[in-house]
């Protein structure tokens, strides 16, 4: 039963260092209330050698790029080659894999990001996960909260699937392209290689392999 919701359906678990986190769990959502205390068990595991250790619950591959200006304020592990640019706002809760890149003034919070994601420019990632090399084109940004302020529900194929989450933001697959400007809201998944229009307002469900471009009008590609 729903299977295209699945982690398994979603993801390459070989492309992550928190593979752990989403064994014997079956839906996405259902990991990000375990991500805090997931990064302060892996963290310890880490090897000295290839990881720096700046301050409590922070470990960051001694070959990613972390500008001077980047803020880090919680609990996080920055993976292997991974570029954080000047300005990004990680505000703990973040497992950033490898090859990333965060960018100017993104901002991230309670979120996994799969290896090769990039959230490069203006982007707000929160309480959510990005699939393997999966891409969030400039302003684009995820809405982990509803306007009213009720738990978050996932809307699929007519269905309404309670999540219990009062935060929950936006699950993209492996190979998601979103487009500049646009908004996901709260409990929207994304299956793989799909592509989203710029300007779009995704909620729900988007089928793989489809393109968004618009509410009520999504296609699947050639």
């Amino acid at each position: 039963m729903y299977e295209q919701l699945k982690n398994k359906s979603l993801f390459n678990m070989d492309e992550t260092i928190a593979k752990d986190i989403f064994q014997d769990i079956t839906f996405p959502w259902e990991v990000l209330p375990l991500i805090k205390d997931f990064i302060i068990k892996l963290g310890a595991t880490l090897p000295e050698d290839e990881y720096e250790h700046p301050e409590e619950n922070v470990w960051i591959a001694k070959s990613a790029s972390v500008a001077p200006t980047v803020t880090i304020s919680g609990s996080c592990i920055i993976g292997r080659h991974t570029e954080v640019r000047p300005g990004a706002f990680i505000r703990g809760n973040a497992i950033v894999g490898e090859n990333c890149v965060v960018g100017n003034s993104t901002e991230l919070k309670n979120v996994i990001l799969f290896n090769n994601v990039q959230v490069p420019h203006y982007n707000y990632v929160g309480d959510s996960i990005l699939g393997y090399k999966s891409h969030m084109g400039a302003g684009s940004i995820t809405s982990n909260v509803k306007s009213d302020k009720t738990k978050v529900t996932i809307r699929y194929e007519g269905d309404i699937i309670e999540t219990g989450l009062k935060k929950m933001g936006a699950i993209l697959g492996n190979y998601v392209e979103v487009g500049c400007n646009s908004v996901l809201n709260p409990g929207s998944i994304i299956g793989s290689n799909t592509n989203v229009y710029p300007l779009s307002m995704v909620r729900g469900f988007v089928p793989k392999g489809s393109i968004y471009k618009r509410q009520g009008e999504v296609v699947q590609k050639n």
